[in-house]
């Protein structure tokens, strides 16, 4: 397949595992409303003004790239509690878990940042799914961020990545067709390989910016990011918000560089209206989001109506000259804590 010309013509806004990441534990209903990663978030976020959904893809022991964002899957059956990697299981096993279509399930089961498994309630649940049926059932004038997802403290071999690739770039090239549609991963090694065995779709590497520290240091500045999507021909970077906030000068430095990279950013400061209209200012190109009605919302207002009407509208306050807007850019890296 022919190379496609990437270009971000507008301010995109991409939903977080399709119409927003579950957070069981959060007092926001909106954290508990839809399943994640699954085709009825995926079905609710198109009927959104959203550019793109991002969703996580692993691939199972029989080779089948599934959609789903923790390595590790817990269920419950008959009183006993079962957990295993994703990558380690079948995919007739992966998919047992959950809500079924035709039977009773196991109950999904979710570990808390405090290791605490709850069970997985939200309002709209749904199974889990593959990457096929991703395609086959979302509009396909919605685009796809496919996240790449690895364990991250996991030294992974070559040859390892290379057949995880090829598993998930086949199910990409045979129903990919029309849809727009963005690799990214934090795996430094697995975005440079993805970039070499394919160059139809541009290929974005996730980064913290800073924000946490890991072993490969490629993983750990906004700096060390641009010097890898130099070096490799990356299209693209997709930081933690705080980072951008911490070090807003880095957006300069990569909308400058000479392979002009797109800038995209995720974290729960993007489903804050000030904060993300301050990444417009900016010149970052694309936010991820889970609130994404509100957000889609506010952006379409950023893209079509001129910011001027859109204040005038929505009740906003901040306009700011270039010189206010250089000092709050100092101020906030003060205001950002690790």
């Amino acid at each position: 397949m022919e190379q496609r010309r990437f270009e971000v013509a507008k301010f995109a806004v991409i939903g977080h595992r399709g119409s927003g990441m579950n957070d069981l534990q959060s007092l926001d209903q909106r954290m508990r409303a839809i399943k994640e990663n699954s085709i009825v978030s995926f079905k609710a976020a198109s009927n959104l003004a959203l550019d793109f959904i991002e969703f996580d893809v692993q691939v199972t022991k029989d080779n089948c790239p599934v959609i789903f964002h923790d390595d590790h899957i817990f269920c419950e059956e008959n009183g006993t509690v079962f957990g295993e990697k994703v990558t380690e299981l079948t995919l007739s096993e992966f998919l047992s878990c959950g809500p079924q279509r035709d039977k009773k399930g196991k109950t999904l089961l979710r570990k808390t940042e405090e290791g605490k498994l709850v069970k997985w309630n939200v309002e709209q649940d749904d199974s889990l799914c593959t990457l096929h049926e991703a395609f086959v059932n979302v509009n396909p004038s919605l685009g796809f961020n496919i996240e790449l997802k690895f364990d991250d403290y996991i030294v992974y071999e070559q040859g390892y990545l290379v057949h995880v690739l090829h598993s998930i770039l086949k199910v990409v090239f045979e129903h990919g067709k029309n849809r727009p549609i963005i690799f990214s991963t934090f795996q430094p090694d697995a975005a440079i390989l993805v970039r070499k065995l394919q160059s139809t779709y541009p290929v974005f590497f996730l980064t913290e910016g800073g924000c946490e520290l890991y072993q490969d240091v490629r993983r750990n500045s906004l700096e060390e990011a641009l010097k890898l999507c130099t070096e490799h021909g990356l299209q693209g970077i997709v930081s933690e918000v705080k980072g951008i906030f911490r070090n807003p000068e880095a957006v300069r430095k990569i909308k400058e560089c000479s392979n002009k990279l797109s800038l995209f950013t995720y974290g729960k400061l993007n489903n804050v209206p000030e904060a993300v209209y301050m990444q417009h200012l900016m010149g970052i190109d694309g936010v991820i989001v889970d609130f994404v009605k509100e957000i889609a919302e506010l952006v379409l207002d950023i893209n079509g109506q001129g910011m001027e009407e859109m204040l005038q509208v929505k009740n906003f306050k901040p306009q700011f000259s270039q010189q206010e807007l250089s000092f709050l850019l100092k101020l906030i890296p003060e205001l950002i804590q690790i």
